[in-house]
């Protein structure tokens, strides 16, 4: 397993006395007190009128998993002129995230090559998207020494890490907050909140702004019961077993997006918070809904799709129903899909031909 920071080699000689160097994938500015500084390779940097290059004065973010949710924020800060890098989970897919501008390290949770945590004192914001692994817990918290002091010696402004709801357990389908008492079941669940724990007493012990977001059921394009239908897959084991629950949170992606960039403009020490829409509608009645949609957009084309039937007619036990009302108030998030038939209807608007 090989984690790296890609870069081209070259010379550029700035104003103020800086030159630049790029070696292996860093790049080097010289001041004239003969001070160094080396910094990873996201950007070609230029002085800004203050003295500063354009690297150490733009808010840089740095991704630990650009999963789904994590290229939707990468993609969107991008686009909002920050500098954005992160790690996945193969050579491939540092490929394809490359090809779309991002400067990427493969990271193997059981090989991990450590050079990507050295990177992070340089960049001003961190996003943990990585889940934790039966057998390890979080993979980078098991490098806590290495965190720290890199930490230390950074610029870190904002720390978000993105655990899940399903910490709360089976409420019996009550209403859950965030003052509500974490009783996870399954090892994913209790391996999150102590990976929850681990985060907010790393940034506690550091000073650092952090929050915890407790994400539901994430869906979007590519990845909804509308995808679902027309791919028509059979379901998945995860899916399977949230066909026995009566209650299902679940959130928009573009909706945690805009919680995360909310989180930004607020920032919060330890603060914990539930993203998930106003709707948990048990999955029958999505798909219900889905196929609905599908069959009225492409009426020669839908299909029966009857991958499931029997699982969906199982007995339904109570699970939870999240409140987002944290959210809304300190925050002021106000989803863009408060339900998931806006959030359907969306992303089959997006969709051009019959897949």
């Amino acid at each position: 397993m090989v984690m790296e920071i890609c870069g081209v080699a070259g010379q550029f000689s700035l104003s103020l006395s800086l030159s630049l160097s790029i070696r292996y994938g860093c790049v080097q500015a010289n001041s004239v007190s003969g001070l160094t500084k080396t910094w990873p390779r996201v950007s070609m940097a230029a002085v800004s009128s203050t003295g500063k290059s354009e690297l150490e004065s733009r808010n840089r973010m740095f991704v630990l998993g650009m999963g789904f949710v994590g290229q939707f924020f990468a993609q969107e800060l991008k686009n909002n002129g920050w500098i954005v890098s992160g790690t996945c989970t193969s050579v491939a897919k540092k490929k394809e995230l490359e090809d779309r501008g991002f400067d990427v390290h493969v990271f193997d949770s059981n090989e991990p090559d450590l050079s990507a945590l050295n990177t992070l004192k340089y960049y001003t914001h961190l996003l943990v998207s990585v889940p934790p692994v039966v057998g390890i817990g979080d993979p980078v918290l098991q490098h806590k020494q290495l965190l720290r002091s890199t930490l230390m010696d950074g610029n870190l402004q904002w720390l978000c890490y993105l655990s899940s709801t399903s910490v709360y357990g089976d409420s019996g389908g009550a209403w859950v907050d965030e003052d509500y008492p974490e009783s996870p079941t399954s090892e994913s669940a209790k391996l999150r909140l102590l990976a929850e724990e681990g985060w907010l007493n790393l940034a506690y012990d550091l000073g650092l702004s952090m929050q915890v977001f407790r994400l539901g059921g994430i869906y979007g394009p590519g990845r909804s019961a509308v995808d679902t239908i027309i791919k028509r897959e059979a379901l998945s084991e995860g899916q399977k077993k949230r066909t026995t629950k009566k209650f299902t949170s679940r959130v928009h992606v573009e909706d945690i997006i805009q919680a995360l960039k909310a989180s930004i403009n607020i920032p919060s020490t330890g603060r914990i918070y539930n993203i998930v829409d106003d709707d948990p509608a048990p999955r029958e009645e999505v798909f219900a809904y889905a196929s609905k949609l599908v069959g009225k957009k492409w009426p020669a084309q839908i299909q029966q799709n009857t991958s499931g039937r029997a699982e969906l007619l199982t007995q339904k036990h109570g699970e939870k129903r999240v409140s987002n009302a944290r959210m809304k108030k300190e925050l002021g998030v106000r989803l863009l899909h408060p339900s998931y038939r806006s959030g359907l209807q969306s992303i089959i608007n997006q969709m051009e031909a019959y897949l």
